[in-house]
């Protein structure tokens, strides 16, 4: 198990707000005020452990005609769409929720290149609201291959405000390594095209890179 790197900034601002309250309280307050704020510190310190932690999980072998589930979390759709963005067309869509108690580390589903990237400023709904996925702050992204073209968005959520994508165009990626990172909840959305065969089932957890989302 490590520390993500995206969790520092928060790590470091939880110490010193953990110090400065602290200290203040050894100084100032009552001994009782003192034992909440160290509880408090505690408290926050564990969350933010919690949140940003990578867990080491052995990679799958790489496969052309498999589709590994991108994020850590809960199935919360599965149906036929129309994609308006990119494909502009109908597809397979599976939405994946990630709580704040799931690692919140993105990685690539497929192996192929980024063919598409683009980021949209939006609202910040729950994010297990379907109007998430076109409302709310997001990044889409899609990947060329030789199964067609695969379109990944993650959404902020409620409490997320920071949708993290380590990609650019025409990078040549391969499938389970990190392609991203949303902070503090959050939902990622895979558009696949109609000839894939869906492996989850409404209410799963999967874990990323563990887990099929759809195969050829």
């Amino acid at each position: 198990m490590t520390f993500h790197k995206q969790g520092y900034p928060t790590l470091i601002f939880t110490l010193i707000f953990s110090f400065i309250t602290c200290g203040f309280s050894y100084f100032y307050a009552p001994q009782y005020i003192l034992n909440l704020m160290i509880a408090l510190s505690v408290f926050l310190l564990v969350v933010v452990i919690q949140f940003f932690r990578s867990p080491n999980r052995q990679k799958k072998p790489l496969d052309n005609n498999i589709v590994y589930t991108p994020a850590d979390g809960k199935v919360v759709t599965i149906e036929k769409t129309f994609e308006p963005e990119y494909i502009k067309g109908e597809c397979m869509q599976v939405s994946v929720f990630m709580s704040p108690l799931n690692v919140h580390i993105n990685r690539n589903p497929v192996s192929g290149t980024v063919e598409y990237l683009k980021y949209h400023k939006g609202k910040y709904l729950a994010a297990w609201n379907p109007k998430s996925s076109t409302e709310n702050e997001r990044f889409t992204t899609v990947y060329k291959t030789e199964n067609g073209f695969i379109l990944i968005r993650q959404i902020a959520g409620a409490l997320a405000r920071r949708i993290v994508n380590n990609l650019n165009i025409n990078d040549e990626v391969r499938q389970s390594e990190e392609m991203g990172f949303i902070k503090f909840g959050s939902r990622v959305d895979i558009f696949l095209p109609l000839n894939a065969k869906v492996k989850v089932e409404i209410g799963q957890q999967i874990k990323s890179p563990m887990d099929i989302i759809a195969e050829f």
